[in-house]
């Protein structure tokens, strides 16, 4: 067992670190000798009980779970090709994936099992489906049990795979249009934990909290760095902010990744005191802006903290460019980018001709490296198109300074053209949020009939306070220019929507003030 499992160079650390505690979800704890034997077992059991090949793409919907990494570390030593698929997608949207990606594994959960059989009904006699594989307890309907299929498999793994092979097929949210999926290979993956490796100086991980949906990108971190590292990861099956806080004090967490979203909410609770986060040595963020109030606080209340920002995509294998802590010095100008490029990876500022444009002008942001994809599935057109000038076109506007810092001013489908003028609504944001009574706000353009849009923005103040569209604009008025200045402001109490990603959809917020006009912003 242990000559099978050294032979892949996923695993290496096994050989020093396998009787090290490995995993802790809920009442169930594993070594790392035991999680790589489980993942042996289930990669047996891919091949031979459900006929997956090393090309076959096999999905899984379902929380956090200590099963769901078993499932990734499986494709990762060969065993298939892992499609996670995202927690909120509509029944329509998941028949689409499951259809367009020839899926006909899906690994479930008691909870999201309807979500499953919704979408199988979507698909009607395409069904493409042949088996569901209940992880954990339910009654539900399905073919094969998880454990079942663990417990009866033998511990053998496949051939290594080669660096070309794929191994992820990631769904994209599909915010413009249908999702569109982005395979990755394992080139990519493994190449983009050593470019952040050596841009951090090293990569250090004790205990790991899984929180981030494991469907997504930025869960990347806590599935690649454990293994080589020998790490120990603690699940939570989803994030909530009081839930979040008891694990980190419980287990000592010392190494986490957070959206800025799920790093406001977890100041926000009732059971927050910084001592429940003492234990913790670093913090990722990323994937949308983080609020200048938020970050200021996290650094008064947690010196100590080692902050790292990451800027990427799922088409990136996750990481751009990294903010590292030593750029993390209270009132630093630096602090409102998003740091340099990690070693390996190449960022150019473009604009709409593809020429690339001087440090300080704004077009976007484009970038290219080892650790990108190999293509839109079944979407040759869109690859081309991404992939233009032999650069990957991010669909962010930004700028990079004399120093080689990115700089996000929006994502360019984000971007308000009020009376010929463009307002970035993330630098919007970012004012609005400083204010003391603001928990949550987004900005997005709506109908002008004379400036064609005119800058929204909509907050959700603080439990318990109140606050006047009046007081947000005059707010706002102190620290951007007039013509960025909301011309209206909506209060509601109810959170903004929030993707499984846990990022604002805009879209969502957009579209009852879109309806019926021929212009629609995406």
């Amino acid at each position: 067992m242990k000559e099978l499992i050294f032979s892949h160079t996923f695993l290496p650390a096994l050989e020093q670190y396998g009787e090290r505690e490995a995993i802790v979800d809920g009442g169930y704890r594993a070594t790392w000798n035991a999680h790589a034997e489980r993942v042996a077992r289930l990669s047996h059991a891919l091949a031979n009980r459900l006929g997956v090949s090393p090309q076959d793409r096999f999905a899984v919907l379902a929380l956090n779970s200590h099963q769901y990494l078993e499932l990734w570390h499986a494709a990762f030593v060969g065993a298939g090709v892992i499609n996670p698929l995202n927690l909120r997608l509509a029944p329509k949207e998941l028949a689409y994936i499951v259809g367009d990606s020839g899926t006909e594994v899906v690994f479930t959960d008691a909870t999201f099992a309807p979500l499953v059989a919704a979408a199988r009904a979507e698909l009607g006699a395409d069904d493409p489906i042949r088996e569901v594989v209940l992880i954990g307890e339910g009654e539900v309907e399905h073919t094969a049990s998880y454990e079942a299929l663990v417990a009866e498999a033998s511990p053998e793994l496949p051939a290594e795979p080669e660096e070309t092979d794929p191994v992820v097929l990631m769904y994209t949210g599909g915010t413009t249009g249908l999702p569109k999926g982005v395979l990755l290979e394992h080139r990519a993956e493994m190449l983009n934990v050593y470019h952040a490796a050596m841009t951090l100086g090293g990569l250090e991980l004790e205990t790991y909290l899984m929180q981030t949906p494991m469907f997504h990108a930025a869960s990347m971190l806590g599935i690649l760095g454990p293994p080589v590292l020998g790490a120990r990861v603690v699940f939570i099956p989803m994030f909530n902010p009081d839930g979040v806080l008891d694990l980190i004090e419980a287990y000592e967490v010392t190494d986490t990744l957070m959206v800025p979203t799920m790093i406001g909410l977890c100041l926000a609770s009732e059971k927050y005191g910084p001592e429940r986060l003492a234990s913790l040595r670093r913090l990722v963020y990323g994937a949308s802006p983080m609020p200048e109030a938020t970050l200021a606080r996290l650094q008064a209340e947690l010196p100590d903290l080692e902050l790292i920002q990451g800027y990427g995509m799922t088409e990136g294998a996750s990481t751009v460019t990294l903010l590292l802590p030593e750029d993390h010095a209270p009132g630093s100008p630096r602090l409102r980018s998003v740091g340099r490029p990690v070693l390996g990876v190449q960022v150019s500022i473009q604009d709409a001709e593809g020429n690339r444009l001087p440090r300080g002008e704004i077009g976007e942001v484009c970038a290219r490296g080892g650790n990108f994809m190999r293509e839109y599935w079944n979407k040759p057109e869109a690859t081309e198109e991404t992939f233009r000038g032999g650069w990957y076109h991010t669909g962010d506007a930004g700028y990079l300074d004399e120093d080689g810092y990115l700089f996000l001013v929006d994502r360019v489908k984000d971007m308000i053209v009020t009376g010929g003028e463009n307002v970035y609504s993330a630098e919007v944001e970012s004012a609005i949020s400083t204010h003391v009574a603001v928990a949550q706000v987004a900005v997005i353009g709506i109908p002008h009939e004379t400036w064609g849009e005119a800058v929204h923005a909509i907050v959700v103040p603080k439990p318990g306070v109140e606050i006047a569209a009046e007081a947000i604009i005059a707010h706002a008025r102190e620290y951007i220019a007039g013509y960025k200045v909301p011309k209206s402001v909506e209060i509601r109490t109810e959170p903004l929507p929030l993707s499984g990603a846990m990022k604002v959809l805009k879209r969502d917020l957009r579209a009852p003030h879109w309806e019926g006009r021929d212009k629609r912003i995406g």
